[in-house]
């Protein structure tokens, strides 16, 4: 039977993923290691702050969630946990991983039903960005990034005068090798970039096309960045210290998010300037 939010409702959802995430715990505990120790993967810090953003932006319909006790939320449980051990015993992080954030969406699905995940669909995608890139993909996406942003690198430093020479991804400059997977890695912009992407368009409100299409440019938009921080941080590589390359190579890496956003604000002020039609419903002036 549906009815109105109470207290306890939100009680009971604290309880069954507190329950969920101890449960899960050993899954949790390595998927945030994983994300502190490793640049490749540090976006997943990002993705819970993203989620509880879109979250916020779509508070209002909540009126429209009533909260309804959902048999559902039980077997998607035992699904997660399924997962969770095929995941342990053939040693498939995806599934072990993803099993576990089945687990938690299932505690919510138990005492709420399906309406908050309908209504709140953008912030639970969000919020799968917590489940790590396997090994296979980032390297399939990385190595190409990498390779651009070497040989793009390496045209613009020699437009610039400045004596540089490209081994594949290892850049010569001022006679110090910089290693493009390690002063700029592909993976961590691309993700990063999808993520921030995909927090730009479920923002605001615009139509299903310019959607995808902002995300589909999003890795044109990281490889366009990554190449902007590459240009300066070779230069600090190759002219400064190692200290003061690092810590300018850190900074710049969180610093190209804001200037990817500002990218994709401009294609879509654009796309609002070449007068296609963003916006998800017309706007008419009565005759």
């Amino acid at each position: 039977m549906r009815r109105s939010w109470r207290f306890m409702d939100g009680v009971m959802i604290a309880l069954m993923v507190g329950l969920a995430i101890v449960a899960t715990r050993r899954v949790w505990a390595d998927i945030f290691a994983l994300a502190l120790k490793s640049d490749e993967s540090s976006y997943i810090l990002l993705a819970p702050a993203v989620a509880i953003w879109l979250a916020w932006l779509r508070r209002e319909r909540t009126r429209f969630c009533r909260p309804q006790a959902s048999p559902f939320g039980v077997v998607a449980i035992a699904i997660g946990w399924g997962l969770m051990a095929i995941g342990h015993e053939r040693s498939i992080d995806l599934f072990r991983d993803f099993g576990a954030f089945i687990v938690v969406a299932g505690a919510v699905l138990v005492v709420t039903g399906p309406d908050i995940f309908i209504r709140f669909a953008a912030s639970w995608g969000a919020a799968l960005f917590i489940v790590p890139v396997p090994g296979r993909i980032r390297h399939v996406v990385a190595i190409p990034l990498q390779q651009a942003s070497a040989a793009t690198t390496e045209f613009l430093l020699t437009l610039s005068a400045v004596s540089a020479e490209r081994h594949g991804n290892v850049l010569v400059v001022n006679g110090v090798d910089v290693a493009i997977a390690e002063a700029c890695n592909g993976m961590r912009m691309v993700a990063a970039m999808a993520l921030i992407a995909y927090a730009f368009v479920f923002s605001f409100p615009m139509r299903t096309w310019a959607r995808i299409l902002l995300l589909g440019i999003s890795p044109l938009v990281a490889l366009l960045v990554n190449i902007i921080r590459l240009v300066p941080t070779a230069l600090f590589y190759g002219y400064s210290t190692p200290d003061k390359a690092k810590v300018f190579h850190d900074i710049a890496g969180w610093a190209v998010l804001l200037l990817a956003m500002g990218v994709m604000w401009c294609v879509l002020a654009l796309l609002r300037f070449m007068e296609l039609p963003v916006a998800p419903f017309d706007v008419r002036e009565d005759e």
